[in-house]
C-alpha cells in the first residue's frame, strides 16, 4: 500500500519534491512506498512531473489509483524495484488545480447558499473549470452577483483544513445535501473533510490552497444550458504570482 502524503493536511498539498522507494514494476508504470502526487480522480486530473534516479530520469505522464495501487506512469526507463527515487511534481500545474478545486468548492456553496442548486459534475483543469449544477436556470445578472460574492469571500483570508472525521458525525452538524453526504454510499463512514473556515464543509479527497487569499478573482465565466433545468458554469481565474 502506498502512503498518500497530502491526503491527512494541507501542508501535504504543497509537498512539491520527496523521496520514495520503488515496491513495483510493471510494463508501463511503477509504484512507490509513498507518493505526493495526485491520481486521475473526481474530476481532477493527475499531477505530472519526474522520478530521478541514480543520474537518470523519467517522465511521469499520468498517476491512477486501482484500489490501494496508485500507478505512476512513466515515459522512458523505470527503475527497478527497491530503488530510492526522487519525484519532483510540476508545481505549477498542481498550484492551479489546487486553486481551482478550492474555487470550485467556494462557487459550489454559493448556488447551494443563494440558489439551491446543487453540483452534479465538474472537471478541474489549470487554466479553466466547469461545473454542472440542477435544478439551476442562471441569467446574466445571476453571473454577476455569483461573480461578486466569489471574489469578497477569497479576500476574506479563511483558512482550509483537512481532517478526516466519523460520517456521523459529520452528519450531525451539516446540510446533507450542501455537503453531498445523501450521495456517499452508505458503507463509507470515514470521511476526508475541507473546510473552509465560516463556509463550507466538505467531503473531498483533492488538493487544495491553505488560504483563500491565495486564489485569484474570477476571470472570466459564463453559462452554458445542459439539459432542462441543468445548467454548466464555465470560469476562469486571474492569472496570479504563485
Amino acid at each position: 500500500m502506498t502512503k498518500i502524503l497530502y491526503m491527512s493536511n494541507i501542508e501535504g498539498n504543497y509537498i512539491k519534491e520527496f523521496d520514495a522507494i520503488v515496491i513495483k514494476n510493471k510494463k508501463d508504470y511503477v509504484c512507490l512506498d509513498q507518493t505526493a502526487f495526485y491520481p486521475l480522480s473526481g474530476g481532477q486530473p493527475s499531477d505530472t512531473g519526474i522520478l530521478k534516479w541514480n543520474n537518470k530520469e523519467s517522465i511521469v505522464k499520468e498517476v491512477i489509483k486501482k484500489g490501494d495501487t496508485v500507478k505512476h506512469i512513466l515515459q522512458g526507463e523505470k527503475p527497478p524495484i527497491g530503488t530510492k527515487i526522487h519525484a519532483i511534481l510540476d508545481w505549477n500545474k498542481r498550484y492551479n488545480h489546487m486553486k481551482m478545486h478550492t474555487a470550485q468548492h467556494i462557487l459550489s456553496g454559493i448556488i447551494f447558499d443563494d440558489y439551491k442548486a446543487r453540483t452534479v459534475g465538474n472537471q478541474i483543469h489549470a487554466e479553466y473549470s466547469r461545473v454542472d449544477f440542477h435544478p439551476a436556470k442562471f441569467t446574466d445578472e445571476d453571473l454577476e452577483k455569483i461573480e461578486a460574492k466569489f471574489n469578497e469571500i477569497i479576500t476574506k483570508n479563511l483558512s482550509v483544513k483537512i481532517y478526516e472525521e466519523d460520517r456521523s458525525s459529520l452528519e450531525k452538524r451539516v446540510d446533507q445535501q450542501r455537503a453531498h453526504l445523501d450521495l456517499l454510499p452508505k458503507f463509507v463512514t470515514k470521511l476526508r473533510i475541507i473546510e473552509i473556515e465560516g463556509f463550507d464543509i466538505c467531503p473531498c479527497a483533492g488538493t487544495h490552497v491553505n488560504n483563500t487569499s491565495e486564489i485569484p478573482k474570477i476571470d472570466k465565466i459564463k453559462k452554458e444550458t445542459k439539459g432542462k433545468d441543468k445548467t454548466r458554469i464555465i470560469y476562469s481565474l486571474l492569472k496570479k504570482t504563485t
